[in-house]
């Protein structure tokens, strides 16, 4: 007999282009109706109705009723960290897309990672958080520092919040754009929801890409060689 759990159901569901699509759609952390995914996906309607009651059923895809209206998006991060990972794994054994689209460049300097920054920002991101002392990495994982929970905290952030139902603050998610990990887990939200509130970053149309603004770019770049406090006091202003 066969132990362990079957992954063979949530292959086949993952593995139907459609599906892959819709997945992929909602890997923006967006909430998607039926018929923004039946667009995604490229088929009917009912097709994309059938494909979502799918992956409902395996507990991939919530729904979300609001009036009239029906939304979708993916049951949780550790659906988007499984999507992200089949994607490194895609890229790295050569299952890339015949036909790159022009948003592809965009996509691997900065995108969005369900609800955290991924891309070379998202990578340089983690690689200065580390470099600072800000988050400490050993065996058990990823963990602020003293130094580091005093920063976010006075950046507003409550991280006992985050923290809740044991939950761990931060941890790594491959990117599988620059085969290296960018940060996850409740503190990147949180600072992409910083970067977004100050005007630094925004949303491209129907993509997963995001762009800095030019005064955002120059603000990141102080926020990721800066291992001082001196961020905290002088970034509190949003930049228009």
């Amino acid at each position: 007999m066969k132990e362990g759990p079957d992954i063979t159901n949530v292959a086949a569901l993952v593995g139907d282009p459609a599906r892959a699509n819709m997945l992929s759609a909602l890997m923006s952390g967006l909430a998607l109706t039926a018929g923004e995914l039946a667009r995604e996906a490229h088929v009917t309607a009912p097709t994309a109705s059938a494909h979502l009651s799918k992956l409902r059923e395996a507990s991939l895809v919530t729904m979300v009723v609001q009036g009239r209206h029906r939304y979708f998006r993916l049951a949780g991060s550790d659906v988007a960290a499984a999507l992200e990972g089949l994607m490194d794994l895609a890229a790295r054994t050569g299952s890339l897309r015949t036909r790159p689209g022009p948003r592809d460049a965009a996509m691997r300097a900065a995108r969005i990672c369900y609800d955290h920054l991924a891309g070379k920002a998202g990578v340089r991101l983690y690689d200065a958080l580390i470099t600072q002392g800000v988050v400490m990495v050993s065996t058990e994982g990823l963990s602020l520092s003293p130094a580091g929970r005093a920063r976010f905290v006075a950046e507003g952030f409550d991280l006992e919040a985050m923290q809740a139902n044991n939950r761990a603050l931060c941890r790594t998610c491959l990117d599988w754009s620059e085969r290296r990990s960018h940060l996850a887990g409740p503190l990147a939200k949180a600072l992409l929801d910083l970067f977004f509130a100050r005007g630094w970053v925004h949303r491209e149309t129907s993509s997963r890409a995001i762009r800095f603004s030019k005064a955002g770019q120059a603000a990141f770049e102080a926020f990721i060689v800066t291992p001082t406090p001196d961020f905290v006091r002088t970034s509190t202003r949003s930049i228009a």
